[in-house]
C-alpha cells in the first residue's frame, strides 16, 4: 500500500474526502514534514558544533541539502503527474524557486536572532534555542512551504504541461479508498 493510502486508510471519513480530492497537497505535505526532520537535523548538527557561532549559515546549509531532497521527491512522487518541461529548464526552475524560498526561510530566523537580539548574552541559552527553533523550523519553514507549493505549481511543475502526460500514464493512486 502506498504512503498516501496509508495515511487515508487511518483517517476518519469527512476529512479522507477532502485529503482526496487535495491528494497532491497531501503528497506535498508529507514531503515536506521528510525534508523538515532532514533540514533541522543537520542544522542542529552543524550548529552545535563546527558551525556554533554562525545559526543562519548552519541553516542555510540545512536547507540547501533538504532542498536537493526535496526536488527528488516532488519531482517523482507528489508532482509526477505535472511537468513536462526538460529536466535541466524544470531543475532550473526548481531551485530558483527554492533559493527565493530560502531567503524567506532565514528572514524570521535573521530578524530574531539581529533584529530582536534574541541570542546569548541578552537571553538565557534555552531562550535563544527556543527562538531559533520557532524563527527558523517553524515561522520560516511554513512562510517558505506556502510559497514553495504556490511557486512549484505556477512555474515548476505547472498543469496544463502535465496534462498529456496524466492522458498516457493513469495514476495508480488515483482511485479512492473504500473504508
Amino acid at each position: 500500500m502506498a504512503v498516501v493510502e496509508t495515511v487515508l486508510a487511518h483517517t476518519p471519513e469527512p476529512l479522507r474526502r477532502v485529503l482526496i480530492k487535495h491528494r497532491e497537497l497531501l503528497k506535498f505535505g508529507i514531503v515536506g514534514g521528510t525534508t523538515f526532520v532532514v533540514d533541522n537535523g543537520i542544522w542542529y548538527l552543524l550548529k552545535l558544533s563546527v558551525l556554533y557561532s554562525k545559526p543562519t549559515t548552519a541553516k542555510a546549509i540545512a536547507i540547501i541539502i533538504a532542498t536537493i531532497v526535496s526536488y527528488i521527491l516532488n519531482r517523482e512522487w507528489s508532482f509526477r503527474t505535472r511537468g513536462g518541461r526538460e529536466r535541466h529548464h524544470e531543475a532550473a526552475l526548481f531551485f530558483l524557486v527554492s533559493g527565493t524560498a530560502v531567503v524567506v526561510n532565514l528572514i524570521p530566523l535573521y530578524v530574531s536572532r539581529y533584529v530582536l537580539d534574541l541570542e546569548v548574552p541578552h537571553v538565557t541559552r534555552f531562550v535563544q534555542e527556543f527562538a531559533d527553533f520557532a524563527s527558523g523550523s517553524i515561522i520560516g519553514m511554513l512562510l517558505a512551504m506556502v510559497f514553495r507549493f504556490w511557486g512549484f505549481k505556477r512555474w515548476v511543475f505547472p498543469d496544463e504541461l502535465g496534462k498529456r502526460r496524466r492522458d498516457e500514464e493513469p495514476e495508480a493512486d488515483v482511485t479512492p479508498l473504500r473504508p
